[in-house]
């Protein structure tokens, strides 16, 4: 492996107003950080995946702009870590507004009838955006892109919590998982800003290559940021179609891939979307027996107080009566 310090590259000085705790050109000659550079596949790959699968069944639209807006956030996060340039930074942190602020709209329409409009919250967040950017363009501020990307975040935030502790409490388990899964990569990505110099004292001190990947909490935060942009975009498309009605349109396209089964060693192999399938068709019954035993339970709350306000009705009558 090549030596920890930073050494010069095939992209040249940095012109970026950013560079990270990973050493530059450390693994690779043509790539400025490295692990900071290929964490970002989890936000390419996946999102991509799920764009295709959108488009095969017929789903709607800012789903499909949801999982494109996570898969440009990644390539545009490769070609700024890869090259350091200020240009490509911006292909990095202005789809990151751009994305947030597409699942803002698809979180906060959730409850809306398919294929409907809101043109007015579409109007407010590409307002947002075009602010954003045009400020940043002038000001050149990190800290300015960071504060709007942490104010669209908790948008999310507060209304996905709101989601889970009034409409849809069965679906806790997800939401607090992804924002879960984000909290640590947020929290990671603290930790390589504040403590930077221990870590590359620690890399210098430990053969590169055992420890050059795990302590570069950049690109966990990559990696968890990007698995729970994934999870929320899930947790928005079971809202949007009243959870269970929702994945049962989506299971019923197994049976498009029934033909992509094949046989090996005299066993049955499912496709990878298949068993997705399969695994979100136990989740949804679980779901729905949640949901009943709910239910039942908030019925019996009510007929309790019912029965109790009867009783101290009655009761005040007799002393009235007397």
């Amino acid at each position: 492996m090549a030596p920890v310090f930073d050494r010069p590259g095939f992209w040249g000085e940095p012109t970026s107003t950013l560079d990270w705790c990973e050493e530059n050109y450390a693994v690779s000659f043509y790539v400025a950080e490295f692990w900071n550079t290929v964490s970002n596949l989890i936000m390419i790959v996946p999102p991509v995946y799920g764009a295709i699968q959108t488009v095969r069944d017929g789903l709607e639209t800012r789903y499909l702009a949801a999982f494109l807006g996570l898969a440009a956030v990644g390539i545009g996060s490769w070609c700024f870590h890869m090259t350091l340039k200020y240009e490509m930074q911006l292909l990095d942190e202005l789809p990151m507004i751009y994305s947030c602020c597409i699942f803002v709209y698809c979180l906060y329409e959730c409850f809306k009838h398919k294929n409907t409009r809101n043109y007015l919250l579409a109007f407010i967040l590409v307002l947002f955006s075009g602010i954003v950017t045009i400020v940043y363009l002038e000001w050149k501020e990190p800290v300015f892109h960071q504060v709007m990307y942490g104010f669209l975040v908790g948008c999310l935030v507060l209304r996905s919590i709101y989601v889970v502790t009034w409409v849809y409490p069965w679906l806790r388990p997800l939401a607090y998982t992804s924002l879960g899964v984000f909290l640590m990569g947020f929290i990671l990505w603290n930790v390589d800003n504040i403590l930077c110099g221990n870590l590359r004292e620690v890399r210098q001190k430990v053969p590169f290559h055992l420890l050059g990947a795990l302590t570069q909490f950049h690109a966990w935060w990559h990696i968890l940021t990007g698995l729970g942009s994934y999870l929320h975009i899930l947790f928005s498309f079971c809202l949007a179609f009243g959870l269970l009605s929702g994945w049962r349109h989506l299971l019923r396209s197994t049976k498009r891939h029934r033909k992509s089964r094949s046989l090996k060693n005299n066993k049955l192999y499912l496709s990878p979307w298949e068993s997705m399938c399969q695994i979100l068709r136990s989740w949804c019954l679980v779901s729905e027996r949640f949901q009943r035993n709910h239910d039942e339970k908030k019925q019996r709350d009510i007929s309790d107080h019912a029965k109790f306000f009867v009783f101290i009705f009655v009761k005040h009558c007799q002393v009235w009566w007397n």
